[in-house]
């Protein structure tokens, strides 16, 4: 496991500040791995850290990558996907993730500022990222359903 890949959770502003306070230069230049987990509170770990590591091997309400950017005298979220592979979360979990960063205090985009779209082959049960709204397995070839059917929780 990557140091420091467990999430820290962040339930508060003077939470936030104190970790990213801790965070170099270098760190602040490229996404974060974030989780929400079932209790709503945001975790952080390093960017590429593992996010079933950030959230200590639970089950989450949300996953993706994201950036920070300083405005003014407070941080704000500048970049956030859901572009998390070991959960697949749908983009209909950013409602969890507005919830968390509202909790902390932090401005932030509307929705994901990139969302990415799984599905679950019906047929070979692989994970797919759906691109340009080509809903194929490109694993199998076979046809992947319109709605949702990965379960971030798995």
């Amino acid at each position: 496991m990557r140091p420091g890949s467990r999430g820290c959770r962040i339930s508060s502003a003077a939470e936030f500040v104190g970790w990213i306070a801790g965070r170099s230069a270098a760190e602040l230049a490229e996404p974060f791995t974030f989780v929400v987990d079932t209790d709503g509170v945001l975790r952080l770990a390093p960017g590429r850290s593992e996010h079933v590591a950030c959230a200590d091997g639970g089950m989450v309400l949300s996953a993706g990558e994201i950036a920070f950017t300083r405005e003014a005298d407070c941080w704000a979220v500048g970049e956030v996907s859901n572009q998390a592979t070991g959960y697949c979360p749908d983009v209909t979990s950013w409602s969890a993730v507005a919830r968390a960063l509202d909790r902390v205090g932090l401005g932030r985009p509307s929705g994901f500022t990139h969302e990415v779209v799984f599905r679950r082959c019906p047929d070979c049960q692989e994970h797919n990222i759906v691109r340009e709204d080509d809903f194929v397995c490109v694993f199998c070839g076979s046809d992947l359903p319109a709605a949702c059917n990965v379960d971030p929780t798995e």
